[in-house]
């Protein structure tokens, strides 16, 4: 293990993303399967405090004066290796029963590897470095499924380069504030003003996805292949949950927490009136993470640990929930839910995996989306932010009321026009040990306590009492009832616009409006200058005939008029012309100054 541990995880991963491409299907996937889930027993039995530090060196070997550390080793780093590792591994899997290209695995694995390079990083030059390759790299596994993922991909690309930079800038000036990019140099980021602050969260509240900065989301993830969207559920905004905790660690942010609940509820409400299932579940991202958030917004040691005990246990329901869909979508071809139905029958073994993470995304007691979010949500009541509890409890309602529609029309009514088969072996394998894993730790909940930060201390939480059970169940009630109240109007509603509606075509048509501004301005101040220079050329050579245009006169066989009787003094040779030009420009030149 000591051998393995002198290599950064993210290293596996990526060396074995180069070798796919060249070998077979079966060996590039293994390699895949084999890379990722290294990364596992990396992170749960490398010491705590273990760190690979290195100096930076300039062209001339000389020291840039400061030092990164690629691989650090904390309780934070540790959880979200575990997981990313595990669920890369299972993803690898799904993705060779579903038929991906190794070309496509092998994006995958990039965007995996630099994540995994991210959550370990331990100074923040080293965090935006896999930041910015992991926007790169998922953009490019968008790419590849080519068609109306292509628009979505540079949409992607464009909103994630903007949220790097800004992120880039909070870190610059982090570092001329602390002298060091070092997480353990100061608590958190560091701004001379609240405004970078403000910048730093801004950034990383694109990919987290907040209320207005979160269109990308569902406009990206129902693009690609189904496969593709397993990975791209897991990494992005889960990385950013993780940077946001080191960039806001401590107590007296409290807005995060509002914030936070507002994208729960915003995105469970967007999630209700969608069709197109991926579409569906990328809202519901968005929904879960907005727990995340609120967990780390509220900043209590309970919170925190529920915060990063729901990163972890919504990469599993959230993969699972996208490998079911993805399974309809492999054997129907159809993404939405106005052309599936009754597919429970033929389905079972998928329909049964749906349940399982439909439940734990719910917070159903007995799964482990009501361990982590509980946490949440109590301390939410504990602190007495009553407007943030009674938002996370509206999200739960709308999650409930969500997937028990999305149960309803691809598996209960109706009746799915052609034949249709069940998941495939290898795809039963990768759903099945993630649903088991969603309800292993739902009823052992001291299993997930293990792993969780502050884990050390104890925690002063009880997953199942009557109060907590009690709420569990009164939530789901309400979807029950709020879904056959709103079944109706629900069938009615078509595609629903989200903000990029306005901010795409705004976008398009402005940036096309100002480049051809741009361009026809340049084009008319060439013709401009081309039309005054050879006016001046021509009045030079020939001031006579200039003369005569001026004041209307023509030659003498238009007019009658006698050529000779215009003054020979207004013939000029080369040599006067030159300093009339210079005489001129001389004068020209006077006045600008002079004003």
């Amino acid at each position: 293990m000591e051998v393995l541990t002198t290599i950064p995880p993210f290293v596996y991963v990526l060396v074995a993303a180069l070798l796919v491409p060249f070998v077979s299907r079966r060996v590039g996937h293994a390699l895949g399967v084999l890379a990722t889930g290294i990364v596992v027993p990396l992170a749960v039995f490398t010491p705590e405090g273990t760190h690979w530090s290195v100096k930076l060196f300039g062209a001339e070997a000389q020291q840039f004066g400061f030092e990164v550390v690629l691989f650090n080793v904390d309780e934070f780093s540790r959880l979200m290796g575990i997981i990313f590792g595990f669920i890369g591994a299972v993803a690898v899997l799904y993705s060779y029963a579903s038929e991906a290209p190794n070309k496509q695995t092998a994006y995958a694995l990039t965007y995996a590897g630099t994540s995994i390079g991210a959550v370990f990083a331990g100074d923040w030059l080293t965090l935006v470095f896999f930041w910015e390759l992991m926007a790169v790299t998922s953009t490019v596994l968008v790419w590849d499924y080519g068609g109306k993922a292509v628009r979505a991909g540079f949409r992607y690309a464009v909103l994630h380069g903007i949220g790097g930079s800004l992120v880039l800038a909070a870190i610059v000036w982090h570092y001329a504030e602390v002298g060091s990019f070092l997480f353990t140099a100061s608590t958190g980021i560091v701004g001379g003003t609240p405004a970078i602050l403000a910048v730093a969260a801004i950034g990383i509240g694109v990919n987290v996805g907040f209320v207005g900065l979160h269109a990308w989301l569902p406009d990206t993830y129902p693009r690609p292949h189904v496969a593709a969207s397993v990975f791209l559920c897991v990494y992005t905004t889960k990385t950013g949950v993780y940077a946001m905790y080191r960039a806001f660690p401590a107590d007296g942010h409290l807005w995060l927490a509002y914030m936070g609940a507002a994208m729960a509820v915003f995105g469970a409400t967007m999630a209700v009136l969608q069709k197109d299932m991926r579409r569906l579940l990328s809202y519901h991202i968005q929904s879960q993470v907005g727990y995340m958030i609120a967990g780390i917004g509220i900043g209590t040691t309970v919170a925190t640990a529920g915060a990063f005990g729901h990163v972890f246990n919504h990469i599993l329901y959230k993969s699972l929930l996208f490998m079911t869909v993805g399974v309809i979508i492999y054997r129907t071809g159809e993404e939405s839910l106005k052309y599936v139905g009754g597919l429970a029958r033929d389905m079972p073994i998928t329909f049964g995996a749906f349940v399982v993470a439909a439940l734990s995304i719910a917070g159903f007691p007995g799964f482990n989306g009501f361990v982590s979010k509980g946490m949440i949500i109590a301390e939410a009541h504990y602190k007495h932010l009553d407007v943030v509890w009674y938002l996370l409890l509206a999200g739960g309602v709308g999650t409930f009321l969500s997937f028990i529609k999305l149960g309803w029309y691809a598996f209960y009514e109706g009746d799915y026009d052609g034949e249709v088969r069940d998941a495939n072996r290898l795809q039963q394998v990768a759903m099945v040990s993630v649903a088991v894993l969603c309800v292993a730790y739902g009823l052992v909940p001291d299993a997930l306590f293990a792993i969780l930060p502050g884990n050390e201390g104890g925690f002063e939480y009880t997953t199942y009492t009557v109060g907590h059970i009690v709420e569990g169940l009164i939530l789901a009630v309400l979807g029950i009832v709020g879904f056959a109240i709103l079944k109706k109007p629900l069938d009615r509603v078509g595609r629903v616009p989200d903000i990029d509606a306005v901010y795409n075509p705004l976008t398009f048509y402005g940036t096309r409006g100002l480049v051809r501004g741009v361009t026809e301005t340049y084009a008319a101040v060439d013709r401009a200058v081309v039309a005054t220079a050879g006016g001046v050329t021509r009045t030079l050579r020939n001031p006579e005939t200039v003369v005569r245009n001026a004041v209307g006169r023509t030659p003498d066989e238009a007019t009658g008029e006698d050529e000779a009787a215009w003054p020979r003094s207004l013939h000029a040779g080369i040599g006067t012309s030159i300093l009339l030009l210079v005489a001129v420009t001389t004068i020209g030149i006077a006045l600008m100054v002079v004003v």
